[in-house]
């Protein structure tokens, strides 16, 4: 069973390990809704988490949506997928320190180090604001590694999580990304069509420039005879372990094999044309496109309901396009950036 659940919190902090919604069956700790006390109840009705556990056993997916990060006009949203033996421990372990190891890291940095000039994909140039973010991801991530590394009685030798991380600060987004999750804003056109544009790169080993850092690494990129459409990346002698990503928490016996858990950071300012930010792991991506993807949250019953939407649907997707696979975990997070006015939405941009 998925779940989709709301808590009420005063501030954030580590999120406990054992979370129980207010007045919500069957709850389950994989996705989780926090909201602080003074967001409003409109805001709070525009979200969405939703996590099915798929048929390769444990549910090894977490995800979380903080409402009113550290201020009422900040989200952070997070989608964590596990894999290896211990996955399902290491995703929730990041899911529940990261929010607070990120804003924390924020909160120290008092002045910017670079100097250097940065522009996301449309050449916008962020605030100085962004600076301080993108900082604060960096060094948040490499601590999270660290501390994932340092659990007691945890093998993590071969076992990590993927994180996609968007942090909303007013009209500002910061999209860090480490792994193949992905991160989708939905928007809308003058003439009332719908886009999705897809807000980071799926980091795997089939990049140019991933493949090469792995190779500078001694590390090896090849795919499987069996599956050649899925590059991995493998020790230098040895067959082992076949990661199907290049970045990660977690996975130490391939870190000085070129995996990394620094993130891709990229900015991007939002307008009123924007609707929606939808972040989902790769069980969701792998068989639903961007567009799609899109369409589900915008046609969905509610905003409450739209993480379910797309979970539900790539669950059906994966019954009809591998009737003979396991399926995987899908994990969605949803937040809309204004109420729906679906009424305007004629068709998708082509």
């Amino acid at each position: 069973m998925g779940i989709c659940i709301s808590i009420a919190s005063s501030e954030i902090h580590e999120l406990p390990e054992n979370v129980h919604g207010n007045g919500h069956e069957n709850v389950q700790e994989n996705a989780i809704l926090v909201e602080e006390s003074f967001v409003s109840n409109e805001a709070k009705r525009l979200a969405s988490v939703y996590s099915n556990q798929g048929s390769k056993g444990l549910n090894q997916d977490a995800a979380v949506l903080c409402q009113g990060y550290g201020m009422e006009d900040r989200a952070f949203c997070g989608v964590f997928d596990g894999h290896g033996k211990n996955g399902h421990i290491v995703s929730k372990i990041v899911r529940n320190r990261l929010p607070s190891l990120v804003l924390s890291q924020k909160n120290t940095i008092t002045k910017i180090k670079s100097d250097k000039k940065f522009k996301n994909r449309d050449g916008e140039e962020p605030s100085n604001e962004f600076y301080k973010w993108q900082e604060a991801c960096v060094s948040a991530f490499k601590v999270m590694d660290k501390e994932v590394k340092l659990q007691e009685n945890l093998d993590c030798s071969s076992s990590g999580t993927t994180a996609v991380v968007v942090i909303k600060q007013g009209e500002d987004l910061v999209i860090a990304n480490l792994g193949d999750s992905r991160a989708v804003l939905g928007t809308v056109s003058d003439e009332g069509e719908l886009k999705a544009v897809q807000l980071t790169t799926d980091l795997k080993p089939n990049l140019p420039s991933e493949a090469e850092r792995i190779r500078k690494c001694n590390g090896r990129v090849l795919a499987l005879k069996e599956e050649p459409h899925i590059q991995r990346v493998w020790l230098p002698n040895e067959n082992s372990p076949g990661l199907a990503m290049s970045r990660a928490f977690g996975d130490f016996v391939l870190k000085n094999h070129g995996i990394i858990a620094i993130p891709d950071i990229s900015y991007r300012r939002l307008t009123s044309n924007d609707q929606f930010i939808l972040l989902a792991c790769d069980g969701v991506m792998d068989v639903l496109s961007n567009n799609q993807v899109a369409s589900i949250v915008w046609k969905a019953e509610s905003e409450k309901e739209a993480a379910r939407a797309v979970v539900e649907a790539a669950n059906a997707a994966w019954k009809k396009k591998f009737p003979s696979s396991k399926m995987d975990d899908c994990t969605a997070v949803c937040l809309f950036l204004q109420k729906r006015q679906r009424h305007r939405v004629l068709s998708f941009e082509t």
